[in-house]
């Protein structure tokens, strides 16, 4: 009798699966999922609703750069990220806490979702301040939430629809932003979107209020050709990175000045796209697990 796969395939599934964990998830990783996935305890979502199945897709590492470049275009949301994110100096840390946040309303208990949403709360009633055109923000302004809500819920959306493992039914996507708006109102967000055509609907109302500013392109060039990642990982984060701005609307990323030829996008860019995650996803998946008879 012999084990399901040979040990050094498994053995590397584990190894980059722990590498990618631990940088996505943090030195507190193990501990929070622990916590998040082993603590009884009524959820806010179970297991049959479709924002499990997209925030636990690979699809999400795009996604999650694509949202940071559409939310980037609003001027008001931007000097708020530029000042007081402190992403620059710790990208990874905030990574980690956006991970975490994620993680526990989708998959902790209802208690840990509340108490988590109140923390985020709390932090963003400490933020505010001016532009560099002098134009005052909130951070806690429910319309300035409601921009960031509707951007990080579309670019997920997307990112799963187009490279995810099971893409949702047309059903399933209205579902999927009917989930997301329990988690935006405990945020603070008024009168979410509730299905896929109120979220374009919404997205287009934003739209007069965005622009690129010197912050929104300094900040894609800092997420698109400086990423602070190992040297043995520029290649593929290039390719999560080209798929992450392939993601965006055209307005957004003609906007942003981001090329995007599209004979270039739909041979290359996208395939290794595709390529790239499904490899993401088999790394942070378990093993297969079982014996065949010997051969």
């Amino acid at each position: 009798m012999r084990l399901i796969g040979p040990p050094c395939v498994d053995g590397l599934r584990a190894r980059l699966g722990g590498e990618l964990f631990a940088r996505v998830a943090g030195p507190d990783g193990p501990r929070n999922r622990e916590r998040i996935h082993g603590t009884p305890g009524p959820r806010w979502f179970g297991p049959e609703r479709p924002v499990r199945r997209v925030h636990g897709d690979a699809s999400m590492f795009i996604g999650g750069l694509s949202a940071l470049l559409l939310q980037s275009l609003h001027p008001l949301a931007m000097a708020a990220v530029a000042a007081h994110s402190g992403f620059r100096g710790d990208p990874w840390g905030r990574l980690q806490r956006t991970s975490t946040f994620l993680a526990t309303t989708t998959y902790g208990t209802a208690e840990s979702a509340e108490q988590a949403c109140a923390r985020v709360r709390a932090v963003h009633e400490r933020v505010s301040g001016t532009t560099p055109e002098g134009a005052a923000y909130r951070a806690g302004d429910p319309h300035l939430l409601g921009w960031v809500h509707a951007a990080e819920t579309d670019s997920f959306l997307r990112a799963h629809q187009r490279y995810g493992h099971r893409p949702l039914t047309a059903a399933e996507c209205d579902g999927y932003v009917e989930d997301m708006a329990r988690v935006a109102t405990a945020l603070g967000v008024s009168d979410p979107p509730r299905d896929r055509a109120g979220l374009a609907a919404r997205l287009d109302a934003y739209r007069p209020e965005l622009r690129a500013t010197p912050q929104a392109r300094d900040t894609g060039r800092f997420l698109l050709l400086n990423p602070p990642v190992p040297l043995l990982a520029r290649l593929p984060y290039g390719v999560l990175a080209a798929n992450a701005v392939s993601l965006l609307p055209a307005w957004a990323a003609a906007e942003l000045r981001l090329p995007r030829p599209a004979l270039v996008d739909g041979l290359c860019v996208r395939p290794l796209g595709s390529a790239v995650t499904s490899a993401v996803r088999w790394a942070m998946s378990p093993p297969p697990t079982g014996r065949a008879p010997a051969g």
